[in-house]
């Protein structure tokens, strides 16, 4: 088998997605850590992601980056329980939710709550309020929309696992760590019951990242 090696930062929520994804699928990899918040990309990455972002998967001479397309390449050639459900139309919600969490999630629920009120007090940096504020109040809106599309308490599409809930999940566990989005998700109680069940797999356990230190 072709040695697997993914390139990351290591807060990075969509490093974190594709590591979720390569344990539920049991594969193993080697991380190579790559910041892409430095002032200069190394060449030899930039050969391999030409706009310098994160992460990319290297499966033997195969690259390829952006999260999604990666996470439905990893179910799709390695064995395992799959993750993409086989129904045409559970397939295409799956594939609504992580358009949802990528085009509107993302951005209020991680850049601005998470980043400012616990990301950067971990820095030592004081949180921008405002931008906090307008986070919480776009991420409400986010939550609003996943509600009713939120299927059973344990995944959100069908009756297993599949991508969406790895790709909301990683994003939902640092929307969580601040105090307001963790009070916000209780206004949402479907969306809620799936958060207390898959808050708890080995696969977000195992990918955490902590914080850093100032």
């Amino acid at each position: 088998m072709a040695s697997v090696t993914l390139y990351g930062y290591q807060y990075s929520v969509y490093l974190r997605i594709v590591r979720m994804a390569l344990l539920e699928k049991g594969v193993s990899w080697t991380h190579v850590e790559i910041d892409p918040f430095a002032e200069t990309i190394a060449p030899d990455y930039l050969a391999l992601h030409p706009f310098g972002r994160v992460p990319t998967l290297k499966h033997g001479d195969f690259v390829l980056y952006e999260t999604t397309a990666i996470t439905r390449y990893v179910d799709e050639v390695f064995a395992g329980k799959p993750l993409q459900p086989s129904d045409v139309r559970a397939r295409a919600r799956m594939n609504q939710i992580i358009a949802i969490a990528d085009s509107y999630g993302y951005w209020p629920m991680v850049r601005q709550v998470f980043s400012q009120r616990v990301f950067n007090a971990a820095l030592g940096r004081t949180p921008d309020e405002t931008a906090i504020a307008d986070g919480l109040a776009a991420s409400r809106k986010v939550l609003a929309a996943l509600e009713p599309l939120a299927e059973c308490e344990r995944f959100l599409v069908g009756s297993a696992l599949s991508l969406a809930d790895l790709h909301l999940g990683a994003m939902v566990a640092y929307f969580a760590a601040a105090p307001e989005g963790d009070a916000a998700l209780a206004d949402f109680p479907r969306f809620s019951a799936w958060w207390a069940v898959m808050k708890d797999r080995r696969s977000m356990a195992e990918t955490d990242p902590g914080l850093p230190r100032a």
